[in-house]
């Protein structure tokens, strides 16, 4: 499939989003800061920052939050949230810190197991117990725009799919505006999962999420944690390049804005990217969907904030 098949007013409707996560040292905030002004010339309409779960990475994720909002002028931030580890009233002296800096988007999810993806998930004694009850908490102190997740391959921890989209139907009850999904290569997934989606009578975005694949290793362990499929017609794809960088970054680029297009051509109009702090391969990907970037003026003022903002650090 060529990217190139999408009309350019066509293209000019698509939106986007990225997501980001705070970094650990001084060297991947740089290299963050840098990805960040650079994906910011497609002007998304909103980015996220991750948040560890039990607050593992809450100073670092405010603080990303913070510099984003109040030195790099990206007001549209949202802040990740989850509820596991923590009590009701620890979960909203977070969300104070958030609003005060400037937070009015977040994106409220439960939070993988205090023992790791595959044990068993407990609510934290006088905690809020799942991703809706915390939409509610939300809700209820704001009119906040507040993003949940959503799994077309189904949550590893869920009976079926039905589960998933009977919480997903709780979310939105309890104030969910938006739902972006797990990462997933088969777009057919996507398709049958929103038919069902529409079918329980809920009617807010459901936005894919979308991973280009830097590395094909590290995303099948991805993959495998969060119960992904990749089809096997994209690792033939891949594998035997894992020694050609430029030829793999090159075909990962098609295998992402493929895919991107696919579901353009189904009705999709927003895309919300994992970028894994990286601009190189999703900024390859945005250019061959045909994402239109800022003005020549607008990208010198990037530059200019970008010089200031490193300076800073």
């Amino acid at each position: 499939m060529n990217a190139r098949t999408l009309y350019p007013a066509e293209r000019g409707n698509l939106r986007l989003s990225f997501e980001y996560f705070p970094p650990k040292n001084d060297e991947m905030e740089t290299q963050l800061l840098q990805t960040v002004q650079d994906l910011s010339v497609f002007a998304p309409a909103f980015v996220t920052v991750t948040y560890g779960a039990g607050g593992s990475t809450k100073a670092r994720s405010l603080t990303t939050v913070k510099r984003m909002i109040g030195e790099m002028g990206l007001e549209n931030t949202a802040a990740h949230l989850t509820c596991v580890g923590a009590s009701q009233a620890e979960v909203d002296a977070v969300i104070d810190e958030y609003v005060a800096c400037g937070v009015r988007h977040f994106v409220a999810l439960r939070g993988d197991p205090q023992g790791g993806i595959g044990s068993a998930y407990q609510p934290f004694p006088g905690g809020y117990e799942n991703a809706a009850a915390l939409v509610k908490a939300l809700r209820r102190r704001g009119d906040f725009e507040i993003s949940v997740s959503a799994y077309p391959e189904k949550h590893p921890e869920s009976p079926d799919v039905a589960a998933d989209i009977d919480m997903l139907k709780r979310k939105v009850d309890n104030g969910a505006t938006r739902a972006i999904t797990q990462f997933f290569f088969d777009n057919n997934d996507f398709e049958r999962y929103l038919e069902r989606v529409r079918r329980a009578a809920i009617q807010i975005p459901i936005v894919p999420g979308i991973l280009p694949i830097n590395s094909l290793t590290q995303v099948q362990k991805f993959a495998g944690l969060c119960g992904s499929k990749i089809p096997e017609a994209i690792i033939s794809r891949l594998a035997h390049l894992e020694d050609r960088p430029a030829e793999r970054f090159k075909e990962a680029t098609h295998i992402a804005a493929e895919q991107m297009v696919d579901l353009a051509r189904r009705g999709v109009r927003d895309f919300h990217v994992y970028t894994m702090n990286r601009s190189p391969l999703v900024t390859a990907v945005c250019d061959l969907v045909g994402y239109a970037r800022a003005t020549e003026a607008a990208q010198e003022r990037v530059v200019a904030l970008r010089t200031r903002t490193v300076a800073t650090a």
